[in-house]
């Protein structure tokens, strides 16, 4: 009986010092790391986020400053909310910060992270880099694939044009949800997503279904005694969304294939017209090449377009609209820019929007204040020192892109939509008069990202959501259905859920047409 009481004494003793010593321990580490909220044990700071994550956050930078550390279940997070915090990260240390952290959906949906976006940063992401920058989104292939690009632009306008007969009220995100879809579905494989409802018809569905999963909170990536475990059914929900997603690719990557081997059986066959899929497999194809692509990089790498390249796009051009329809005296503006420029015989092409310096203004002042990537998400491969704290690696980084575009200390009148802020004339651009663009170059304004992992796609986003703009604003007066609550002359500008800061209210209204007569199409 003594002996047992003596190892009670000694495990008490036992215990009382590990915590004593895990105090300290904590105390010293943590101490050499960025300011923190008090966070709950097990879920740490992800009460704090709810319910929309980059609000939430920049309400805690206001509290603690520019650079604070966070929890995210068991995960350390660094959040940065200045431009000058972004630059550490993205530009001065980038090396350190090339990677992006991976989740259960994100590496499954990808066959294990063998696509770009979430690729670890290597070899095999530097070489898809350059084929990216070189071959798939050059200057080249979207020059060729342009026609694609135009003729969905016109078959969208058409829909809007039946609508404004009839009188007939539109969805507007749902029909640029369409067009987009149809936009990459096309230049990728040469299907259109919205010809009908059977497999071709169900890329669109299952990019939703991708969209809502990836931006899901799932326990297993946060809690660590959770990561075996599927608790909401999200493991179940990925193993049926790639299968479909993987039955459709091998069906279409087959379709592919047998036109290949019988235009290469027949001689007499003339100019071949490819598609994204046909590059990608030209690649994989190539032996000379220092790394090959699989089947499973091809499948990751169109999921990603398709991903990266539909709801960003569409969701951009709603904003643009409804804060033009919010802001009659810039729409009168832009649209006398356009009947200037352009004219009204005849539409809008890609090729016009170096001339329509106000336009491109109304855009980056949209990505300002609705950014549709509102975060950049990165993870650290290595310790770093930062601001003089130390942060080690594996910690998740996030900059906040949201916050930067409100700075009050950069942009003056925060909250207000002003093209002007932006707007130059074309005499200034040619003359190389700096301006502020989009591409990640100045940390105020980070739409694409920055540095080595900055959207590659940047290029295709911009002109498809001009032209798009442009098209809608040349064509059509809008009258709106479901204005805001509070004035019935303005539409609601509520962020809703999601990743890719989408709309809380559908912006729904009547097309009218402006254009009499039509031009031709």
């Amino acid at each position: 009986m003594e002996d047992f009481q003596v190892y009670i004494v000694y495990f008490f003793i036992w215990l009382i010092s590990t915590i004593i010593l895990r105090a300290i321990f904590k105390s010293r580490t943590t101490s050499s790391l960025p300011p923190s909220p008090l966070r709950i044990p097990i879920i740490g700071h992800l009460h704090l986020l709810a319910p929309i994550p980059h609000q939430a956050l920049h309400k805690l930078s206001t509290r603690y400053g520019p650079l604070i550390h966070i929890y995210l279940g068991s995960n350390p997070c660094i959040v940065a909310s200045s431009p000058e915090m972004a630059k550490e990260f993205l530009k001065t240390h980038e090396a350190s910060w090339s990677d992006r952290p991976q989740t259960e959906a994100t590496d499954y949906l990808t066959y294990g992270s063998q696509d770009f976006s979430f690729a670890p940063y290597g070899p095999y992401w530097k070489f898809v880099k350059k084929l990216c920058m070189s071959e798939l989104l050059g200057g080249r292939t979207l020059d060729l694939l342009q026609p694609v690009r135009r003729h969905e632009i016109e078959s969208m306008v058409n829909v809007l044009l039946k609508k404004a007969k009839a009188g007939k009220a539109v969805d507007i995100g749902a029909e640029l949800m369409r067009l987009t879809n149809n936009v990459i579905s096309r230049m990728l494989m040469r299907e259109r997503c919205s010809e009908n409802e059977d497999e071709a018809g169900d890329v669109k569905n299952l990019i939703k279904e991708v969209a809502e999963i990836t931006g899901k909170f799932n326990a297993s990536d946060y809690i660590w005694f959770c990561k075996n475990l599927d608790l909401q059914g999200i493991r179940k929900r990925l193993v049926d969304i790639r299968g479909r997603f993987d039955k459709m690719m091998e069906r279409i990557i087959e379709e592919h294939r047998d036109v290949r081997r019988k235009r290469k059986e027949n001689s007499d066959a003339g100019p071949e017209e490819k598609d994204l899929l046909d590059i990608l497999l030209d690649i994989s194809e190539d032996e000379s090449l220092e790394i090959k692509l699989s089947r499973e990089n091809i499948k990751a790498f169109i999921l990603d377009i398709f991903a990266a390249g539909t709801e960003t796009s569409a969701i951009t051009t709603e904003w643009a609209l409804a804060e033009l329809i919010n802001h009659p005296n810039i729409m009168k503006k832009a649209r006398q820019e356009i009947d200037t420029v352009v004219g009204k015989n005849r539409l809008v092409e890609e090729s016009d929007i170096a001339n329509l310096p106000y336009l491109q203004a109304i855009l980056k002042e949209t990505l300002r204040l609705h950014p549709t990537g509102p975060l950049i998400v990165r993870e650290a491969s290595k310790d770093c020192t930062i601001a003089n704290y130390h942060i080690p690696a594996k910690t998740r980084l996030f900059v906040n892109v949201w916050a930067l575009g409100r700075d009050s200390n950069y942009w003056n009148n925060a909250l207000e939509f002003k093209p002007e802020r932006f707007d130059m004339s074309i005499e200034d651009i040619k003359n190389g008069k700096s301006q502020l663009d989009v591409r990640g170059q100045h940390f105020h304004l980070l739409p694409f990202g920055s540095g080595r992992r900055g959207c590659p796609g940047t290029s295709l986003a911009l002109q498809v959501v001009q032209t798009t703009l442009a098209v809608l604003i040349q064509c059509f007066e809008w009258e709106v259905e479901n204005a805001g609550q509070n004035d019935e002359n303005t539409v609601s500008m509520e962020e809703g859920l999601g990743l890719t800061l989408p709309r809380a209210h559908p912006l729904v209204c009547v097309p009218v047409a402006r254009l009499d007569p039509f031009p031709c199409m």
